[in-house]
């Protein structure tokens, strides 16, 4: 009882959530099953009605289940969409009542005390509810009862209601699996002869407890009600967005870039008290004629600075059509990091932050995936040193750790006439007749045998530094196995 109101609690239990999502959207006749891998082998995840029918059940390997049912389609499970799609079945049951939890992999918990009237009484909610999950091709099966473990017991075991009061003459006949007891505690406990929850209630609580610990009990006292137990919902997360509909419509730059600066310093306070910084940003422009206009601003890192930000937006809003006016500014970001507060100290306000402002800048115009760096990459390799990425979702790396010098011209090798171990006196290159003024080396890299790689199907190679009379300082290696010498880079 909470205030005068008896809790009442519905338990909604999705046998086939992860196949009916599939089906959903790729509809198919006939046996379906999700396959997933584990233990090197890839066995039956979740059947639909078809499949079960053909005496397939979720564990059985597939190549066994093919042998059964050679008409079965079959494709991988995906568990992470399959908790998405429960997340979106969440946020769809607030609609009966605001304290909605996960239960399981495939089930959901709703405290509805105080809500079924709102329906016609509990009956229309169910009634309701089932209508709505069948519409969208989900199967369902529900159990309303007092208390959680209750509700749970009879969705599993029954799909019935149990009315407030007393639980235990709705769970007498349910077996024991039906207080969410792990396998190997329900199989023990039938051994003993306590097959129904009534057996259980029924027993000495002394030994059992010496036997099978607390837990036994405690399901027990929880689905009777005499123990509590609470359901924690799942919040939404945080929105970050901010709207502003003016009386009058507006259209000249500085109007709108004075508007963006309000709901930028809103919008940025709400961010900081989250300790989010923002990476794209979108404003939404409506016109007096309904249409809408859309400037998205990717950042090169998180921010939520408003100062920093609106300068920004300038050129986005500079090219946008006014029309008639702007009634409305909608400012949302679309995706948000963690930035969490840090201390100010001499050292850190020497932080590259106009680079990143100017990285923003021109990935306006250029996209930011088109402004990359270099990193450092453990490979002795000189082709495999380093990586090309997006500066705007990576930080600059230190120098390499590399106790010879490393030209900054890198190219494939290329071949010049010349023979013996020790550079050459004299070789043409590229049309151009060089003469070897110092060499230093030689330095011996061998290739990584646990690649593969057809530029070092020759073996080792002896790079040496190269300085010519004519001003050229090129980086050469010759090959022992297969003799020849090579041009690879230039220093400059």
């Amino acid at each position: 009882m909470f205030g005068g109101i008896q809790r009442r609690v519905v338990s909604l239990w999705f046998p086939r959530l992860a196949s009916d999502r599939v089906l959903r959207v790729y509809p198919s006749d006939g046996p379906f099953a999700l396959t997933l891998k584990r233990n090197n082998a890839n066995r039956l995840y979740c059947l639909n009605i078809d499949a079960a029918q053909q005496s397939l059940h979720p564990g059985m390997a597939y190549s066994d289940a093919r042998a059964f049912c050679p008409s079965l389609q079959t494709v991988p499970a995906d568990l992470q969409r399959d908790q998405q799609f429960l997340k979106t079945l969440r946020r769809w049951a607030t609609r009966y009542c605001p304290w909605v939890g996960m239960e399981g992999r495939d089930g959901l918990v709703l405290d509805i005390s105080g809500s079924g009237h709102l329906f016609g009484g509990e009956d229309g909610m169910l009634a309701d509810m089932r209508a709505r999950l069948m519409r969208a091709g989900l199967s369902v099966q529900i159990g309303l009862a007092g208390t959680r473990g209750a509700a749970w017991a009879l969705a599993h075991h029954g799909e019935g209601q149990a009315p407030p009061g007393d639980m235990l003459p709705a769970l007498r006949d349910l077996p024991v699996a039906a207080l969410r007891l792990d396998e190997k505690t329900s199989t023990a406990l039938i051994r003993l002869g306590l097959r129904k929850v009534g057996d259980l209630a029924a027993a000495p609580r002394a030994p059992l407890t010496r036997r099978f610990g607390p837990d036994v009990l405690l399901r027990l006292d929880q689905a009777l009600g005499q123990q509590p137990e609470d359901i924690s919902p799942l919040f939404d997360p945080p929105h970050y967005g901010v709207r502003m509909t003016l009386p009058d419509p507006i259209g000249l730059l500085s109007d709108v870039m004075a508007g963006i600066e309000r709901l930028l310093t809103q919008l940025c306070a709400k961010l900081k008290t989250q300790e989010m910084g923002a990476r794209v940003l979108t404003i939404t422009l409506r016109r007096v004629d309904q249409d809408h206009q859309e400037i998205e601003l990717r950042l090169a890192r998180a921010l939520h600075d408003p100062q920093r930000i609106l300068p920004l937006f300038k050129r986005g809003v500079a090219e946008m059509e006014a029309g008639f006016g702007i009634d409305q500014l909608r400012l949302e970001a679309t995706q948000v990091e963690a930035l969490p507060a840090q201390q100010i100290t001499h050292i850190s306000a020497a932080q590259k932050g106009p680079l990143e402002d100017l990285i923003t800048r021109i990935g306006t115009r250029v996209r930011l995936e088109n402004i990359q760096r270099f990193l450092t990459a453990d490979s002795h390799i000189p082709e495999r040193s380093f990586i090309i990425a997006p500066a705007a979702y990576s930080e600059p790396a230190s120098g390499w750790a590399c106790s010879n010098p490393r030209p900054l011209c890198l190219f494939p090798p290329e071949l010049i006439a010349a023979t013996g171990p020790h550079p050459p006196k004299r070789f043409r290159w590229r049309r151009m007749s060089l003469t070897t003024g110092r060499a230093t080396g030689p330095e011996r890299i061998a290739p990584e045998w646990w690649l593969e790689d057809d530029n070092w199907r020759s073996g080792l190679r002896d790079y040496w530094r190269v300085e010519t009379t004519q001003g050229r300082r090129l980086w050469l290696f010759y090959t022992p196995q297969n003799p020849g010498w090579f041009v690879q880079g230039e220093f400059v």
